[in-house]
């Protein structure tokens, strides 16, 4: 008697095509019901099980329920977040930013960037290095501590277009400090595996958390001079 209900029971409450069980509630937590009504139906009158067994698996269910709902929440958010991020850099699209980076891409036009010295020192430098291991050095002479600007001109040094690794060489026992490279905002998309990808001149693809800076857009006569 107890089998046929069960089964009568069971063919009641099917799972429909969206997961979602007819009595309204979803396919695991439906399973999870009919499964714990037959484990007390079934239990031994003799030895009936703790009820406070059958009230920790509810609370199971109650807690695994809650993460999923938690995670899918916080996944719709992240995207929600990426997309109004999106649009609010959009309107940067064409500026001038500052980018945290070890790497550079010579296209044959001045590169300009930023460090900040912790202390003062008579041997600062910005070094290049490129594919072939060889190192371009260009000597900016004595600097105090603070921020110092520094333009690499490609064609003063001789250096072929291509990609290169940059680093500051503040002379020793001075650790060396980050660049921040200067480049135009071109583009932004959304990456395939979430988050927001900028593209800027002269460094490539780069994280919103990379950019350091913004300094609007250039004039004509500062692109030229």
């Amino acid at each position: 008697m107890i089998d046929t209900t069960m089964n009568t029971t069971g063919a009641g409450t099917g799972a429909s095509g969206d997961g979602v069980a007819q009595n309204g509630m979803s396919v695991p937590q439906d399973m999870f019901i009919r499964l714990l009504v037959a484990q007390v139906r079934n239990q031994d009158p003799l030895e009936p099980k703790d009820p406070s067994e059958f009230v920790s698996q509810l609370a199971t269910l109650s807690q695994t329920e809650a993460l999923q709902t938690l995670v899918s929440q916080n996944n719709g958010t992240a995207a929600m977040l990426d997309s109004m991020q999106v649009l609010s850099l959009g309107g940067q699209v064409g500026n001038t930013v500052a980018v945290r980076t070890s790497q550079v891409s010579i296209e044959g036009k001045p590169v300009s960037g930023s460090f900040v010295l912790d202390a003062s020192t008579q041997t600062a430098a910005v070094v290049l290095t490129g594919a072939d291991g060889n190192k371009h050095r260009v000597e900016l002479g004595p600097r105090s501590a603070g921020p110092v600007d520094f333009t690499v001109d490609p064609a003063a040094l001789g250096l072929p277009d291509g990609k290169y690794t940059i680093a500051v060489d503040a002379g020793e026992g001075i650790t060396p400090p980050g660049i921040d490279v200067r480049g135009v905002l071109t583009g932004i998309r959304l990456s395939p595996t979430g988050g927001v990808q900028m593209k800027v001149t002269g460094i490539g693809e780069v994280t919103p958390a990379d950019v350091t800076g913004f300094f609007g857009r250039e004039t004509a006569s500062s692109s030229n001079g």
